[in-house]
C-alpha cells in the first residue's frame, strides 16, 4: 500500500475512497498506543464525509470532513485532523465555551485551535504519526508557542486584546483555524441533553484511562487533567460576568429562554442596556476581611470590560445589614471604603426579599458565602453565581456555582 499526494492506494492499483480512507484513520488512531485514552471518545458521535464541508466540523458530538479536503491531505494529516476533532469532543468545547462564541465566534474557533494544535504537536514531537494537513504547499492550522499553558478563555481574551474585541483583522501570520464548529447545534441541545452528552463523554474519557493504564502507555495527562481539576475561580468569575453583564446587542438575560428548565438562565434575543450588578456577601461570620477584599477586587477589575450601569454590594446574615451604590467612577478603591455589616445567622432568603422591595432589578447576581445556610437557597428572579468557600457539598438549587478554597484567595 501506498500514498500518492491526499490519496492511499493499494498495492493492486484500487484507490481508496475518502470514506474508506476516514475509517482508516479512525482505526490507525485507535490503534496507536499515544491515543488509547481518546479511543473510547472516537466512537462517540457519528463520523461522515460531506461535499459542503470545507475542512472538518464538529456539533462537539458528531464529526464531518469535506470530501475535496480529505482527497487532499496525506495519510498523517487526515489523522491529525481526526485528532483535533475528537479533542473538541472530549473537552466538550462547544458547551463550554458557548459565552465565547457569542462575543466573538471568530475569536473562539481560533483560541479552540491554538490549544488543541499545540497538544498535537506535542504528542507528535517524535513521530510523524499525526502532522499538520499541507495543501498546496501551504500548512493548515493554528500554531504559536505564546499560548503554551493557557486555556481557551486565556487564548480568547489575548485574541480579543490584540484584535481590538475583532474590530481589527487578526495579525498576518495567523493562519485559519483547522476545522469550522457547529455552535447553533450544540446550543440547540436541550438541558437534558446537554447532561447526557457531558456525562457520556466523562464516561468514554474514563474508560480509555483505564485501558490505557492496563496498556502501559501512560495514560493522557491532559483528559486525566480534565476529569480531575477545575478553571481556576477566577476564570468562571470572569466568564460569568462577560456572559450576562457585557452589552453585546444580541442577547439578554432578562426574558428566560423556555427551552430551559426553570432556574436555568439562557440569553434570549433582545438588544438591551446593561443593568446592575449586585454583589451580596454572607457576614454571619465565617467569611473574613481578607476573602472580601480579594473577592471584591477581582469584580472591580472585571467591571472595567463589563460596564455594569452601577454595583450594589449587600451584607447579609439572617437579613440584609447594609447596601452599598456604587457607580463605575466609585469603584476604585472599593475593597478599602466598603464596611462590611452583620455577624448573625446565615439566611440568603432575606437577599432577594430585599431587592425586590428596594426595586433593585439586577442584570447578576453574585453570592459569596460558605454555603452553611440556615434556611433555602432563595428564589432569584436574575442570573446566580454562588461563590462558595470551603464547602463543597454546598450545591444550590437555582444558578451556577464556584467552590473556592480560602487558600486560593
Amino acid at each position: 500500500m501506498q500514498n500518492l499526494g491526499g490519496q492511499t492506494m493499494l498495492s493492486v492499483g484500487r484507490v481508496l475512497t475518502e470514506e474508506q480512507r476516514l475509517d482508516k484513520a479512525v482505526t490507525a488512531i485507535m490503534g496507536n498506543i499515544g491515543y488509547i485514552a481518546l479511543g473510547a471518545v472516537l466512537m462517540i458521535g457519528e463520523r461522515s464525509i460531506k461535499d459542503d464541508v470545507p475542512t472538518a466540523n464538529t456539533d462537539g458530538r458528531n464529526e464531518s470532513y469535506g470530501r475535496e479536503f480529505v482527497a487532499s491531505i496525506s495519510d498523517s494529516g487526515l489523522r491529525y485532523v481526526v485528532v483535533h476533532e475528537c479533542k473538541h469532543k472530549a473537552y466538550r468545547h462547544l458547551i463550554t465555551w458557548q459565552h465565547l462564541w457569542k462575543i466573538n465566534a471568530h475569536l473562539a474557533n481560533c483560541a479552540m485551535d491554538f490549544v488543541i494544535n499545540l497538544e498535537i504537536e506535542d504528542e507528535n514531537k517524535d513521530s510523524k504519526f499525526c502532522t499538520r494537513p499541507v495543501i498546496d504547499g501551504k500548512v493548515i492550522g493554528l500554531l504559536d508557542e505564546k499560548y503554551r499553558g493557557m486555556d481557551t478563555a486565556q487564548v480568547f481574551w489575548l485574541l480579543h486584546e490584540e484584535t481590538d474585541g475583532g474590530k481589527n483583522p487578526p495579525p498576518e501570520g495567523w493562519g485559519e483555524p483547522t476545522d469550522t464548529h457547529g455552535w447553533e447545534e450544540a446550543e440547540d441541545m436541550s438541558a437534558e441533553d446537554t447532561e447526557a452528552h457531558v456525562a457520556e463523554v466523562e464516561g468514554a474519557i474514563r474508560e480509555g484511562l483505564t485501558v490505557a493504564g492496563k496498556l502501559g502507555s501512560g495514560g493522557d495527562r491532559n483528559l486525566e487533567d480534565l476529569l480531575e481539576t477545575q478553571v481556576p475561580w477566577q476564570e468562571q468569575l470572569r466568564d460569568f460576568m462577560y456572559e450576562t453583564c457585557v452589552g453585546k446587542d444580541r442577547a439578554t438575560f432578562k426574558r428566560r429562554n423556555r427551552r430551559f428548565p426553570r432556574g436555568v438562565f439562557m440569553p434570549s434575543g433582545i438588544s438591551e442596556k446593561v443593568d446592575a450588578l449586585v454583589y451580596c456577601i454572607d457576614t454571619s461570620g465565617s467569611i473574613g476581611q481578607r476573602e472580601i477584599s480579594v473577592s471584591l477586587t477581582e469584580v472591580v477589575e472585571i467591571c472595567r470590560v463589563a460596564t455594569p450601569s452601577c454595583v450594589w454590594i449587600l451584607y447579609w446574615d439572617t437579613e440584609v445589614c447594609r447596601a452599598e451604590k456604587y457607580e463605575m467612577h466609585e469603584l476604585e478603591g472599593i475593597a478599602n471604603s466598603t464596611k462590611p455589616s452583620g455577624g448573625g445567622g446565615t439566611m440568603v432568603e432575606c437577599v432577594p426579599k430585599y431587592m425586590k422591595e428596594h426595586g433593585i432589578n439586577p442584570q447578576a447576581a453574585i453570592i459569596l458565602t460558605d454555603g452553611c445556610l440556615g434556611g433555602s437557597w432563595g428564589t432569584w428572579d436574575c442570573p446566580t453565581l454562588w461563590c462558595i468557600l470551603d464547602n463543597k457539598s454546598a450545591n444550590p438549587s437555582v444558578g451556577k456555582v464556584i467552590h473556592i478554597k480560602s487558600r486560593d484567595l
